[in-house]
């Protein structure tokens, strides 16, 4: 069967895309055949097309480590034709063929069944964004922050894990502090839930590694210098959620955080987190998620997109999610 990709190229001087019709037999191994309908349009996906980071390590590769859509041929017991499905990470996009296409060839261990309560288009709206938010607060939760304790802290709001777990943090009861470059979009963020916004540019800069104490906890999707004044400022047994690295993957601190006020730095990994974490993960989203919210933070494009969308990433004119409608 014939479909369209975004298919990624290795050519002088860097990586090229383009839109390619592919056939069934172009696909890579795997037991379980979906049927593609959306994908999503993330920071690492931004890397692995501009070539700005090293994600993908095969080509020709097809792009994009999200996808949602429906099963249409499986040989794993787990899944049934017809049964909706929602893949995120794994080896997409890096050794193999992502979600910028209206078909795909994947491992049954990938695919999470995509809880009733979200369609493909809803759920490709959180994709890895959302779902790595997600990660996040259970991270908080499970190291004992609960609401009430104090401000959470969520720096690049404005980005799509930012504004995923403004709105998941706001809806559990905690009182949410946005961090941004953009105040222009503060409205936006408290119409999310954000209790106050503040501008990102002293938490980007270098400072002491012990500062006066803040936060109760927080999430970080920015690194370098914003994380280590994140650290700094977090009170005695908080919890920070790291889970990117948009102003530098370096981490200018020492142990005094740690073992002065016992902060715990929590690592999140969405690419190959375990499958019942990725479950439990899901129906969280399920529940706790405003679907009326993702329509406020989300925009949708075509294949043919997805380029001038990863330009317009980098120049930091996305807000929110973008979601990749592939049969448009």
């Amino acid at each position: 069967m014939a479909f369209k990709a975004l298919q990624i190229t290795q050519a002088a001087g860097g990586l090229a895309t383009n839109l390619v019709t592919l056939e069934d037999s172009d696909l890579m191994e795997g037991d379980v055949i979906v049927a593609v309908e959306y994908s999503t349009v993330n920071y690492k996906d931004a890397l692995a097309l501009s070539g700005k980071a090293p994600i993908v390590q095969a080509f020709p590769l097809i792009g994009g480590i999200d996808l949602a859509g429906s099963v249409v041929a499986s040989s794993n017991p787990g899944f049934k034709v017809g049964d909706p499905v929602v893949l995120n990470g794994w080896a997409l996009s890096q050794t193999h063929h992502g979600g910028y296409a209206q078909r795909a060839r994947v491992k049954g261990e990938w695919l999470v069944h995509r809880p009733e309560a979200l369609d493909a288009r809803q759920a490709m709206a959180i994709g890895t964004a959302g779902y790595t938010a997600m990660l996040c607060v259970l991270a908080l939760e499970h190291n004992g922050v609960k609401p009430g304790d104090g401000d959470i802290l969520v720096t690049g709001a404005n980005g799509g894990v930012g504004s995923v777990a403004i709105a998941l943090l706001h809806k559990l009861g905690h009182r949410v502090v946005a961090s941004t470059g953009r105040m222009a979009d503060a409205a936006h963020l408290q119409s999310l839930g954000a209790a106050e916004v503040i501008a990102r540019g002293p938490l980007g800069e270098p400072g002491k590694p012990v500062q006066k104490e803040r936060w109760a906890g927080a999430i970080d999707s920015v690194g370098s210098h914003t994380l280590a004044n994140v650290l700094a400022q977090t009170r005695y047994r908080g919890t920070v959620a790291a889970c990117g690295l948009a102003q530098g993957s370096d981490l200018p601190t020492t142990v005094l955080p740690f073992i002065l006020r016992n902060v715990t730095l929590a690592g999140i990994d969405s690419v190959n987190a375990p499958q019942a974490i990725r479950e439990q993960a899901w129906q969280r989203l399920a529940s706790d998620l405003d679907p009326a919210l993702l329509d406020t933070i989300t925009t949708q494009v075509g294949l043919a997109d997805v380029p001038r969308v990863v330009e317009d990433l980098f120049a930091g004119k996305v807000r929110g999610r973008v979601v990749v409608d592939v049969n448009a």
